[in-house]
């Protein structure tokens, strides 16, 4: 099987994005605290979430765009590395979490 995106975007709604050190140095990605606030040491950008892809107030990824990443070809390589069709172990959690999103969404879809 091959690894898919369903373009949900369930994704980019329930989960931080940590930016590697590399990805957070470049200074092309928003992060929750902007560039008011940056640290030299990686480490401690990272530990108190600095690192992290800024989001909305509803909590979804600043990126995402009617369920669709707006910066899907220079996208994180957090982002790129995940699928919800993987079969890596590291990876179930998360993909239970969205099936069971998806589920509640599905839900209330029916009842209205």
């Amino acid at each position: 099987m091959t690894n898919s995106c369903s373009q949900c975007g369930a994704c980019c709604k329930l989960f931080l994005i940590n930016l590697s050190e590399k990805e957070y140095r470049s200074g092309k990605y928003k992060t929750q605290f902007g560039k008011s606030v940056t640290f030299k040491d990686f480490k401690k950008a990272a530990s108190c979430g600095a690192a992290t892809l800024k989001q909305k107030p509803d909590g979804s990824c600043i990126y995402l765009k009617n369920n669709h990443c707006s910066i899907h070809k220079t996208r994180p390589e957090v982002c790129r590395g995940f699928f919800c069709s993987s079969k890596l172990s590291k990876y179930q959690t998360m993909i239970q979490e969205i099936n069971n999103y998806k589920a509640t969404v599905k839900n209330k879809l029916s009842k209205s």
